[in-house]
């Protein structure tokens, strides 16, 4: 075996996690949840998470000729911030919300009362983390009145939401879109959501 194959094998990224999950009672909310979860038909589930996304995301890596760099161009200073809220079921994401701005929790009852909570069946168990602005009055109500129920995540746990991931594949999408405008990372946005299925 060669050096390169060697080096290969041994290039493995590193997964961060928070070190609070080694803290014995996050450890045993982290594993209620997990029984609890494992109780829920699937096809019930509703997580929900927001993610920031800028006019200033761009690929980070690309390709040149040998010999020269590779270079882009971002704003350096001067961009626009948005938070994307969506919701993932079994058969795709959806429910989505782009807001101007940071997620507050009139945001977020906003979002559960007239984007999200008209797609609610009755049993739909809606998922999301432990954030301040997931627990103002008015969103267990509004949630309850659809017929559904909320869970939150045990504190330090966003691995445990699968959202994340959709995220993570439409935020590589967004880069390669590199998008200036509030209204082109806009249409971009959209155009990224409608490929996932």
């Amino acid at each position: 075996m060669g050096i390169a194959s060697i080096a290969w094998i041994l290039a493995i990224k590193k997964t961060l996690r928070a070190a609070e999950q080694d803290r014995p009672d996050i450890r045993q909310a982290r594993q209620a949840w997990q029984h609890q979860r494992q109780q829920w038909d699937y096809r019930h589930l509703v997580f929900l998470d927001e993610t920031g996304l800028n006019t200033k995301m761009a690929r980070h890596y690309g390709r040149s000729v040998r010999g020269q760099r590779c270079l882009d161009s971002v704003p350096h200073g001067h961009w626009q911030t948005a938070t994307l809220i969506a919701a993932l079921r079994h058969d795709g994401l959806g429910a989505p919300w782009l807001l101007d701005g940071p997620m507050t929790g009139e945001a977020f009852r906003t979002y559960i009362e007239h984007v999200l909570g008209p797609q609610l069946q009755p049993g739909n168990i809606v998922i999301c983390d432990n954030l301040a602005s997931h627990k103002v009055a008015g969103v267990q109500a509004a949630i309850e009145a659809r017929g559904a129920s909320l869970f939150y995540l045990p504190a330090y746990s966003p691995d445990l939401n699968p959202i994340e991931l959709a995220f993570a594949k439409l935020k590589a999408a967004l880069r390669s879109a590199a998008q200036r405008t509030f209204h082109g990372l806009t249409v971009a946005t959209a155009l990224a959501l409608d490929s996932f299925s």
